[in-house]
């Protein structure tokens, strides 16, 4: 349960807050989306990948840039819980984003018969801009945590039964 302190914190930072971290999870997101779009296509349309394996690759080189981006801007003010841990459920979260969006590559592509680079395309936008909600929610509530979401923050069991 939430302690009188944070409840204040959050309702005087709150918005502010979720601004900030908002927009800087926007232009992040807008700079790896277009590395994950334009990696696609050359990937597909031009070098002849098939369609999973370039929106994997694809995936793969935005969600590096990504995990950078929001560690070290987005998220910055954030505790720092360790490289491993986050980034560790960084990956997890993207796995999960990186399936859906596969799926939903696949499901196009073959039991739809679709092979259209257009087509493609907007499957592989549609998988982004779901992908990216779901990553949102997910860096903030597991990933880059509150200060006093740590375990260390916590004060010793004497002081909090008082």
């Amino acid at each position: 349960m939430a302690s009188l302190a944070q409840l204040r914190r959050l309702l005087r930072d709150g918005p502010s807050r979720l601004m900030r971290e908002l927009g800087a999870f926007g232009v992040v997101g807008a700079v790896c989306f277009l590395v994950d779009v334009g990696l696609f296509q050359l990937l597909y349309a031009h070098v002849g990948l098939g369609a999973v394996t370039s929106k994997l690759l694809a995936t793969l080189v935005s969600m590096t840039l990504a995990f950078v981006g929001h560690r070290f801007w987005s998220f910055a003010d954030r505790a720092r819980t360790g490289l491993r841990r986050e980034y560790t459920l960084f990956v997890a979260v993207n796995a999960a984003a990186l399936l859906l969006g596969l799926t939903i590559i696949g499901v196009v592509r073959y039991p739809l018969g679709q092979d259209s680079a257009l087509v493609l395309q907007g499957a592989n936008l549609l998988s982004i801009g779901l992908g990216t909600v779901l990553r949102f929610l997910a860096y903030r509530r597991w990933v880059f945590v509150e200060e006093s979401a740590t375990p260390r923050e916590q004060p010793p069991v004497a002081e909090r039964v008082r």
